[in-house]
């Protein structure tokens, strides 16, 4: 019997949508027959037969009342996902069917139907045909995606009962692999309340509810909570090893529909921890707003998000120079998007394949367009490759920035900012010192510049991991978690300074807009983070455990690898001391010693025939002459070097 009552959802769904729309109109027209029977049965208090009733309150029943639900709409909805909208739209369509059929029999009047029929019908019809929808809507829009899901749906609770927790409750009420089992809230005035049919709890209830409910799943949506009580609840939620997700936009929310898969994992604020500080509007706008500005290294992490703060910020035009084909196309499609759906404006994009080593290619963009205002993002910087390959590196972060700098100067750029990085203080990899010369390339400029009276402005902006960049750790976490690990980790101890691309971005334009010439600015990162520690907090965060010596038991093991060629446990921000303060909290200004522009030629020449030869060693010495505090830290690993002295040994 029970096989049999579960195969006739699947039945009943199975039917055309025709067939279906006409067994709701048969329904439909039974329950007018029926609740007319009903009501003078219960006035005349006696059971009639269909044959007492009058024919013409018959007649006028249906013939108002069909047509009135076709107009609004009531079999077009899908009764297994009929929401609020379905609900109003049905009292709106019995109303008008009672004021008709109530003017007719209760104001008028006709033979053979009592006065009080034209009110009680009209109120019997409303409450059956609602509870028709709502039987329907139970068992197809319940037990049946239980059993297409081919499991049983997750329990989760909705953190928030305000507008934007009823919102995600209500676009999750459809969901085939969610169910909504509670509301939590911090406010004890609604505990115990049920709200659309879901109860509220307090956070105390939370193991209860594991235990009697099941649940493994909270959704976060708490929007105007501070960074610091966010950091309560995850904490709370991880101890009890609840799996956190968090609300998606809300203009995601169309028509209260949310598919399970658009709820995003935890925000990347969230796994650092603080707050991020609101960027000065005069300050963001300064140098961007209503001018031609140019974005080198366009399609990258920290590029892509300068071009989308500059868009709001209103540029004149905003020029993406980009040397990968398929990056420069998807982010001119992203930001072409960006301007015409959300901020309707008249801003120019040009996107231009190009790269910055090409001194000819760099002055005809810029002597086209005359930017006045560069972000120069371009560069290698991944560690280990660069380590493995570095001539590249050197060539594209130290003489990319050179030429770039010298055209810049040429074709009268006002404001020149490097994107630079913590890797380049006290560097032990190539990457960092190739970014170390490439500010001291920039300071030389900036010297050579104010002794000529020229014009550009250069300054550098130094800071150090970005949380979800195409490098970061947190993209490859959340895939080692989902295939259940293990994280690998180079290093037990290993800490870095951490801070969202959007923050940096923002921070980068502001500092940039402060700069006089030859300026260091330093972006205060807060404090360091251990990587083992964020690695561990994003596998509770997902309701997980991680498996050591005192949890043999665990759910992902972290495993350490060793440290990489040219990687550092800990990272610094100054080279020397005393930063000094600036307008904004969260940038200083360091100084940093630099060799003037006829002392740096000279020796930039000599590097530039090392790379033509190829000369590994000669250019690693030439950085450790070039670059205060530069140690290589191991043997020389470059590729193409290696695999020639592995056959000259032969």
């Amino acid at each position: 019997m029970l096989m049999f009552t579960h195969k006739i959802p699947q039945w009943l769904l199975s039917w055309p949508r025709t067939l279906k729309r006409g067994v709701a109109v048969g329904l439909d027209v039974l329950l007018c027959v029926f609740t007319l029977w009903l009501s003078m049965s219960l006035r005349l208090e006696r059971v009639l037969s269909l044959t007492d009733l009058p024919w013409h309150a018959l007649v006028l029943s249906v013939g108002v009342a069909i047509p009135l639900f076709v107009h609004f709409g009531l079999y077009r909805a899908i009764f297994r996902y009929a929401g609020l909208n379905a609900i109003f739209a049905m009292g709106r369509a019995v109303g008008l069917y009672g004021l008709v059929f109530g003017l007719v029999y209760s104001v008028i009047g006709l033979p053979g139907v009592p006065r009080s029929v034209g009110v009680t019908q009209p109120l019997l019809l409303l409450l059956l045909v609602g509870l028709s929808r709502s039987a329907v809507r139970y068992w197809l829009g319940g037990m049946y995606r239980d059993m297409v899901s081919g499991k049983a749906a997750a329990q989760v609770l909705i953190f928030g009962a305000g507008s934007a927790g009823r919102q995600l409750a209500s676009g999750l009420a459809a969901s085939q692999e969610m169910n909504v089992v509670g509301y939590l809230d911090d406010d004890e005035r609604l505990h115990g309340q049920v709200l659309n049919g879901i109860r509220i709890h307090g956070v105390g209830d939370i193991p209860k509810l594991i235990n009697t409910k099941g649940v493994s799943l909270v959704l976060l949506a708490i929007p105007s909570a501070g960074r610091q009580r966010r950091n309560e609840i995850l904490a709370l939620l991880g101890e009890l090893h609840l799996n956190v997700r968090t609300l998606p936009r809300l203009y995601d929310l169309v028509e209260g529909r949310v598919k399970a898969s658009d709820l995003k994992e935890l925000d990347l604020e969230d796994l650092l921890g603080r707050d991020p500080v609101a960027p000065n509007p005069l300050m963001m706008g300064k140098t961007v707003t209503g001018k031609t500005v140019m974005v080198t290294g366009a399609g990258g992490s920290i590029g892509s998000e300068l071009c989308r703060q500059i868009l709001r910020c209103a540029p004149r035009k905003l020029l993406l120079v980009e040397f990968s084909e398929y990056s420069l196309y998807a982010i001119h499609q992203e930001l072409q998007s960006l301007v015409a759906d959300e901020l309707e404006s008249g801003v120019e994009l040009m996107p231009l394949l190009a790269s910055v080593c090409d001194a000819v290619r760099m002055g005809e963009i810029l002597s086209t367009w005359k930017p006045e205002t560069v972000y120069h993002a371009a560069a290698y910087k991944h560690v280990p490759l660069v380590e493995h390959n570095p001539a590249e590196g050197i060539r594209n972060n130290v003489f990319g920035t050179h030429t770039l700098a010298s055209q810049s100067t040429l074709h009268g750029v006002a404001d020149f900012v490097l994107v630079s990085t913590d890797k380049a203080v006290r560097p032990t990899n190539v990457m960092g010192a190739s970014k170390r010369l490439a500010e001291m390339v920039l300071q030389a400029h900036a010297e050579n510049v104010k002794h000529k009276r020229g014009q550009t402005r250069f300054s550098m902006v130094r800071f150090g991991n970005v949380l979800g960049s195409s490098g970061s750790v947190v993209p490859l976490f959340r895939q080692q978690i989902k295939s259940c690990g293990p994280i690998t980790l180079t290093h037990a101890d290993v800490t870095r300074y951490f801070m969202t691309i959007p923050e940096a971005a923002q921070l980068v334009i502001q500092a940039g807009a402060m700069a006089t010439g030859g300026d260091v600015y330093v972006l205060d990162m807060g404090q360091p983070v251990k990587i083992m520690d964020l690695a561990s907090r994003m596998v509770v965060l997902s309701g997980l455990t991680v498996k050591d010596e005192t949890h043999p038991h665990g759910d992902i093991e972290l495993q350490v690898k060793g440290l990489r060629p040219g990687e550092k446990l800990y990272e610094e921000l100054l080279i020397g001391d005393n930063p000094l303060p600036t307008h904004h909290p969260r940038i200083m200004k360091a100084h940093e010693e630099f060799l003037p522009w006829d002392a740096l030629h000279d020796k930039l020449q000599a590097l530039s025939l090392a790379l033509e030869l190829s000369d590994v060693p000669y250019i690693r010495g030439l950085l450790k002459e070039l670059v205060p505090g530069y140690q290589p830290d191991g043997e020389v690993v470059d590729w193409v070097w290696m695999e020639n002295e592995r056959t000259a040994k032969l």
